[in-house]
């Protein structure tokens, strides 16, 4: 058996410890007030939350206690219980360990267990390619209620007694660009009054021949002693790329469901800073959108920010309104994006 239509239930999120904003982190990193104004006009974001205390170097929150956090959150929102979940997928690109998977892990903290579950490796993307899969299972017809998250904990990476001044602009643009935190929702066949239906998910990747923008690599023991960065970005080819890409999935998700421009009422658009979502919603120029945007309080959260958009935008959708949320993934190259409309 089949089913044609996939609705969302709810959403949830998560994010770790009180905001960090640029002043405290200047302050933290002893960078001086020229530092503090280049992140305020730069990158555009306030603040963020992390999942260490930059203080302390205590670790507040792992991942998986952040999603399972979110899962709650948007298990309460659907009014699902965690033993209704009939398939798990948790997109991510920085699991709190290479195994058990954490996926698992959020399981157990939820108390599921018996059922299917699946942990997918991307960036920014990785909740799109969630909700991606979570839909196929779900349209098989032999799953009814899925539960798909996305987060990401990008503070491991800190270190506390680094001196910024030292680290060129491909390292520093990391320390003040990402935020942590968690988001979930719930997936389902169910014809649930009020609850829109998913019409459309694009996951796409799009990197044949293209330079990694991004590059997060993980030491194992016989490479502890490498002198090369943990971490990479090369920002200006993701200021080149992302926008472009973003109206690709903006003109692909409108072509394929016969929408025009005019008939989205929310967009939910890449949360990459302040300033580069800012440009990419003048790209993407949709003139009757409500833009649903959380980067500039809560920085860069990667899988867990089309959530966070999600969380936000689902009570506000009245009959017949349209949302199309947009997600790029930098590292290789994926281009993602979604369609929801409330019937």
């Amino acid at each position: 058996m089949t089913t044609t239509e996939v609705r969302v239930l709810a959403a949830g999120s998560a994010l770790p410890g009180p905001p960090v904003d640029n002043a405290a982190l200047a302050d933290r990193f002893r960078m001086d007030a020229s530092w503090q104004q280049w992140v305020d006009v730069f990158i555009g974001t306030r603040s963020r939350h992390l999942a260490v205390d930059l203080a302390s170097g205590e670790v507040r929150s792992s991942l998986a206690e952040l999603a399972a956090s979110a899962a709650t959150r948007a298990l309460d929102n659907a009014g699902v219980a965690p033993g209704e979940v009939d398939v798990m997928v948790l997109g991510t690109a920085t699991p709190d360990r290479l195994m058990p998977a954490t996926v698992n892990t959020v399981a157990d903290l939820l108390g599921i267990d018996g059922i299917p579950t699946y942990q997918l490796q991307s960036g920014c993307t990785g909740a799109v390619a969630a909700l991606d899969i979570g839909r196929q299972l779900l349209l098989t017809g032999e799953h009814r209620t899925a539960l798909v998250l996305g987060g990401d904990v990008c503070a491991k990476h800190f270190d506390p007694d680094i001196d910024l001044k030292s680290l060129s602009p491909a390292e520093l643009v990391n320390v003040v660009l990402f935020g942590d935190g968690a988001g979930a929702a719930v997936l389902t066949t169910e014809p649930v009054d009020g609850a829109p239906v998913l019409r459309r998910v694009l996951n796409r990747l799009v990197g044949l021949g293209r330079a990694p923008g991004q590059v997060v690599d993980w030491y194992g023991q016989a490479r502890r002693a490498s002198d090369g960065p943990a971490l990479s970005e090369d920002y200006k080819a993701i200021e080149e790329l992302v926008p472009v890409m973003a109206v690709e999935v903006l003109e692909e998700l409108l072509t394929s469901l016969g929408w025009q421009d005019t008939d989205v009422d929310y967009l939910l658009p890449p949360q990459l800073s302040g300033t580069m979502t800012a440009r990419i919603v003048k790209d993407l120029g949709l003139p009757a959108a409500e833009e649903v945007t959380c980067v500039v309080e809560i920085a860069n959260i990667g899988n867990a920010a089309p959530f966070v958009q999600l969380e936000r935008t689902l009570p506000e959708l009245a009959p017949g309104d349209r949302a199309v949320g947009i997600a790029i993934e930098s590292s290789k190259w994926i281009k993602a994006g979604f369609a929801l409309e409330r019937d």
